[in-house]
């Protein structure tokens, strides 16, 4: 793995919170001034198809999460940005009324759920 890729893989790992390839970017940059964006966008996708990121919307943009064992949930606050992780098991009512139902087998691996949290109601 080159430096470049071992530095994104830190900033994500390291993060407590989704971060925009911008971010890491910029995170970059102070370490590394001649890093190329387009090396972190590169990266990024390859993580993506790996299966080691999971890239979401958010309001900041698309965001990118390093991929936990087992499921991974976050709530997003619309404005002011907050993240909350959620229980892994959130989703199984939801994941047996839909097998239940409409014979239907779902993925919830990583779920991003935005609405307004408590402060911003």
């Amino acid at each position: 793995m080159t430096p470049q890729r071992r530095m994104i893989v830190d900033i994500i790992h390291d993060s407590s919170s989704p971060l925009t390839a911008e971010d890491m970017v910029a995170c970059m940059k102070k370490k590394m001034p001649e890093v190329d964006k387009s090396t972190v966008y590169r990266t990024l996708d390859l993580l993506e198809e790996t299966g080691c990121v999971y890239r979401s919307e958010s309001d900041k943009g698309i965001v990118f999460h390093h991929a936990d064992e087992g499921h991974h949930h976050h709530l997003v606050c619309n404005k002011c940005g907050k993240t909350v992780d959620v229980e892994e098991d959130l989703f199984l009512p939801v994941e047996k009324l839909l097998v239940d139902k409409y014979n239907f087998q779902v993925n919830f691996q990583h779920m991003v759920i935005q609405g307004l949290c408590k402060s911003c109601q």
